[in-house]
């Protein structure tokens, strides 16, 4: 089945860019999203802008068509990821030089053609990393109509891997002020949640930690409220670096502190994401392995997720190797093209790293349902809800491409 089209087209993500710097530098917050002042990072043209998104049409000579969406991350330009892409550039890109390469191209191989699209040069120069993820996507969904598999049997045929028979638990998001969000994660027995964000320590974390613990003793009381007797989730916050800046990068008071809030969570175990964000890989590294060595040492079963540094696939591995990770937030638009993911998850589950397939609540619904297939093909660990904030959403299109796939398997086996 070979490629006769590619049709791009702008559109947007599902939620907005954040300019983290800017934030970080003390901008007056302006409602609950906004905020006032000028943005630093390279690409902003004001602090809070809305996400984009360019979809790539893959046209195969049967008629049929597969999609991919190039997408991005809320926080871009940080810790190593690429700065905001341009739509139109890479929508020139995907109708000039993508097109001229992959025109009479089969696309029944799924893996080979992936890769050499991911370290395709134009001009001399890689791809952004969102034009590699929303062309991987298509590739893999032209491969499974053109062999009538889902994406996720031509990613476990293909790696040699055993698709998993039931679906994933769902980390499910829930904004910090909206307890009415929270409360319906909680009726709905989500398996994680809520993946609150917390961006800064004066608006969010407290001067002294004060706004967090409260946070934290809400939601634990809420939970008891309300939950099934038999209803036990994990917890799952979003700091953004807060408490290295609240403690002054100190290991042992930052882990003092994460021990406090899982002690106050109890009985449902704590994960802590980005509690530090540093300055290179290598001082991510170590401060995360001293912050693991104190909370093992004062006996606090609390756990740690790095995502920022955490982007490429090296970028794991490096972190993997240095005894700094525990589990990690695998986001799949600052890992290029979707093999890198596959790589990834593969790698954490043979090296016992608990790998969260996550990815930005600016992504699309199409980049949403193919990382459902690549989560039940590799086995992730758990999936974030996405695209959007608003948690039913993004859950509910993650579990319904699971639950889908998952009969078509069964449908076909027992044909």
């Amino acid at each position: 089945m070979k490629i006769q089209q590619l049709i791009a087209s702008i559109g947007l993500g599902g939620s907005v860019y954040k300019d983290l710097a800017a934030i970080k530098q003390g901008a007056e917050p302006d409602g609950p999203l906004l905020y006032k002042g000028k943005p630093v990072t390279k690409g902003f043209s004001r602090i809070v802008q809305p996400g984009t998104s360019v979809s790539i049409q893959m046209v195969l000579e049967d008629g049929s068509i597969a999609i991919g969406d190039c997408t991005q991350v809320i926080l871009v330009g940080i810790a190593g990821r690429e700065d905001i892409f341009d739509p139109g550039e890479l929508k020139e890109q995907i109708e000039g030089p993508i097109t001229a390469r992959l025109l009479g191209q089969d696309v029944r191989r799924f893996r080979d053609l992936a890769e050499e699209m991911d370290a395709f040069l134009i001009n001399g120069k890689r791809m952004h990393s969102a034009l590699r993820y929303g062309l991987s996507q298509a590739l893999l969904d032209a491969a499974a109509q053109a062999r009538r598999l889902t994406m996720a049997e031509v990613i476990a045929e293909e790696w040699g891997l055993t698709p998993r028979t039931e679906k994933l638990p769902i980390l499910a998001g829930a904004l910090r002020l909206d307890w009415a969000q929270h409360d319906r994660m909680i009726l709905k027995r989500a398996d994680v949640l809520p993946h609150t964000p917390f961006l800064s320590v004066r608006d969010h974390v407290g001067e002294r930690g004060e706004l967090l613990q409260a946070y934290i003793d809400r939601l634990a009381a809420r939970i008891n409220e309300i939950r099934d007797a038999d209803y036990f989730p994990r917890i799952h916050i979003d700091l953004y670096g807060t408490l290295g800046e609240l403690f002054n990068n100190k290991p042992i008071e930052i882990a003092d502190y994460i021990a406090d809030l899982g002690g106050r969570i109890a009985p449902f175990p704590l994960l802590v994401e980005s509690p530090v964000v540093a300055s290179t890989r290598q001082e991510q590294a170590a401060i995360y392995r001293a912050i693991r060595a104190r909370l093992s040492e004062i006996g606090s079963d609390t756990q740690l997720v790095i995502d920022e540094w955490a982007n490429t696939l090296d970028d794991i591995k490096a972190l993997a190797e240095a005894g700094a990770l525990q589990n990690v937030q695998i986001k799949t638009p600052d890992m290029g093209g979707i093999t890198n993911t596959i790589e990834a998850l593969n790698y954490c589950r043979e090296h016992g790293i608990g790998a969260g397939l996550g990815g930005s609540a600016n992504e699309t619904d199409i980049s949403a349902r193919v990382t459902a297939h690549l989560g039940l093909a590799c086995g992730a660990s758990m999936m974030s809800t996405k695209p959007g904030q608003g948690g039913d959403e993004g859950w509910m299109i993650l579990v319904n491409e699971m639950e889908r796939t998952l009969a078509r398997i069964r449908a076909r086996d027992k044909a």
